[in-house]
């Protein structure tokens, strides 16, 4: 097993980084790295700067408007847009969706929404989790019953990322309730535009609002909207896998965390002495330094394998879990070894959002917004039970 990239890949990486440091605007770069959250505007210019440049479907085949680029080109790809402080684009639509539709969809519904996703005309968000039914999908209740060439909506979505933003929304929901629980979800795609589709903020505890409930009543979806077969959601969320095996490391994050922290530790003295020459401080550092490293090598592992086309998919679970803890880690460190540094500027700007600081003082709002990683997209748990059952076979 070759862990190392080849040239074309060097140089490939290289190009990248070259084309975010001519390209990214300077204060999207800023209030990236400053843990900011950025405004719809804000990334429709950095998508549309994509777009010229051929690379906001980066998982996309050409035959749609992506780049063609294979596993290692998008992990390098993804690496790169987190060490260079670039904001991802609308994931749902470009992560999640776009591959969806192009490995599904009907010819109509490509030609329909993929080009408007490209140019940034439509902006959707991702309706999975429900009251009662988070990490665990299958129990989902938001139910759509066919009503001749239409399907009627009910239910409740919660934690809706960015639903305040967008005008489309995919949805799991339940079409049968015959078979066993997996076996009768559906996607749908629902115009938000529409009378019964209400979405309502929730602030988090950062201050920061991102996600929302969104509640659908009695929404006539038309069934030429139903993604994929009828009832076969659950395999076709299992085929996202293949996009995200490495993705859910968040080795960019991560490693971008690390230099923050290493450069706080050295800059902020107690007693005289920097942070990084005390015993236990060093320590924790060296500790968080080598946790680091022991996921890039899994993720490289797991890179080689995606490549060689013997990927197990249930191997995803492992760098998620390790890749959310890691980064959780070192910002409880920043947080915990600022001490008053780590104290977030309580002023709020006029529309009601906090004032990220600049420097040291945002330890304890990204520590707090780093909490979630262990959540969504299947919490802890599950992926423990998930490695328990398909790896270690226990």
């Amino acid at each position: 097993m070759d862990l190392n990239f080849s040239p074309e890949h060097r140089a490939f990486r290289a190009d990248v980084r070259r084309f975010l440091a001519d390209s990214l605007p300077d204060d999207i770069r800023a209030r990236t790295l400053r843990g900011e959250k950025l405004s719809k505007a804000d990334h429709i210019r950095w998508q549309r700067i994509l777009a010229a440049r051929g690379w906001l479907g980066h998982c996309w085949s050409k035959a749609y408007g992506g780049t063609g680029w294979g596993p290692i080109e998008r992990f390098i790809w993804d690496e790169e847009v987190h060490l260079n402080g670039a904001p991802r684009a609308n994931i749902p639509a470009i992560d999640l969706l776009g591959p969806l539709i192009i490995h599904y969809g009907t010819e109509a519904q490509k030609q329909r929404f993929l080009p408007r996703i490209l140019t940034s005309e439509d902006w959707w968000c991702q309706g999975f989790s429900e009251p009662g039914a988070g990490s665990d999908l299958a129990a989902l209740k938001m139910r759509a019953v066919r009503a001749g060439d239409h399907y009627v909506v009910n239910g409740t979505k919660l934690w809706t990322s960015y639903a305040h933003d967008a005008n489309w929304i995919f949805c799991l929901v339940r079409t049968s309730l015959e078979q066993k629980k997996q076996a009768g979800i559906s996607y749908l795609l629902i115009d938000m535009a529409q009378p019964g589709v209400t979405v309502s903020p929730i602030i988090t505890v950062g201050g920061v609002h991102a996600v929302n409930q969104v509640t659908i009543e009695d929404v006539r979806v038309p069934a030429e909207n139903l993604l994929g077969p009828e009832g076969d959601a659950w395999a076709m969320t299992q085929y996202l896998l293949s996009y995200e095996r490495i993705v859910g490391a968040g080795l960019g994050a991560s490693t971008r965390y690390l230099v923050e922290a290493r450069a706080f530790a050295e800059r902020t003295l107690r007693g005289g002495v920097p942070l990084a020459r005390i015993p236990r401080t060093a320590q924790k550092l060296a500790s968080l330094e080598a946790d680091l490293m022991a996921l890039k090598f899994t993720a490289y592992r797991v890179l080689a394998d995606e490549v060689a086309g013997k990927a197990e998919a249930s191997i995803v679970s492992v760098v998620k879990l390790r890749g959310a803890q890691l980064q959780q880690s070192i910002t409880e460190f920043m947080m915990e070894e600022g001490g008053p540094l780590s104290i977030p500027d309580v002023q709020t700007l006029p529309e009601g959002g906090p004032v990220i600081p600049e420097a040291d003082a945002y330890h304890a709002q990204q520590a707090m917004d780093r909490r979630k990683l262990t959540i969504y997209g299947g919490s802890a748990e599950i992926q423990k039970n998930i490695i328990a059952r398909r790896i270690l076979r226990i």
